[in-house]
């Protein structure tokens, strides 16, 4: 007897009934999850400016800073979490946008590459990048710059991570923890060791 083959899960639709439920918001109908727009109105901060977006409830973070917002220095890379080219920081934590739907971040502050510097105003940590020539093709590099600066405060803050021995100890950005907390940023051009320098750069640490 033959045995029915298993459904697909198909990714975006799990994750948009998380965020469904998550919200508090009311489920799609099977006509509407298949192919209809169910609007959402979402309320950001983004770069420290109050933005009020009506989008696909669907829509993940990335696309509505991309598309929506046309802040393209978020880069679209895997959209699988893989890679780690889309990381934003949500109050001041870092996630990836390509795997957080927008209509999850109700009244949060999302800060992209373009809110930590200007051109005439760099963040620390994009001076130190361009010093240490922490970079090849650039694709990676603003989420690279946003991680790093997330892995900074996470430090400060005492956040241990899997490299971390003694947590009774006051924490240390050795290169073990360094590139650790750097391990969900790829870069395919394999800068790792500049992209280490700039972040060692900025902690204030050989």
């Amino acid at each position: 007897m033959s045995v029915p083959p298993s459904p697909k899960i198909d990714r975006r639709a799990v994750v948009t009934a998380a965020a469904v439920a998550a919200a508090g918001m009311p489920s799609m109908s099977g006509a509407q999850a298949a192919g209809s727009k169910g609007s959402v109105a979402v309320s950001l901060t983004v770069n420290g400016e109050h933005r009020r977006l009506d989008f696909d409830s669907r829509v993940t973070l990335l696309d509505a800073l991309r598309e929506h917002l046309h802040l393209t220095g978020t880069k679209k890379g895997c959209d699988h979490g893989h890679c780690g080219a889309c990381t934003v920081l949500v109050n001041g934590i870092r996630i990836n946008a390509c795997l957080s739907l927008a209509a999850m971040h109700e009244g949060d502050e999302i800060t992209t590459v373009e809110g930590l510097g200007r051109s005439d105003a760099l963040h620390p940590m994009q001076a130190a990048f361009i010093e240490h020539d922490a970079f090849q093709c650039g694709y990676c590099t603003p989420g690279q710059i946003c991680s790093a600066v997330a892995v900074l405060a996470e430090v400060a803050a005492g956040v241990p991570s899997h490299a971390t021995g003694d947590l009774t100890a006051p924490m240390m950005l050795d290169n073990g923890e360094l590139r650790e907390r750097m391990s969900g940023n790829i870069c395919r051009c394999g800068a790792y060791s500049n992209i280490a320098d700039a972040v060692a750069d900025v902690a204030g640490r050989p």
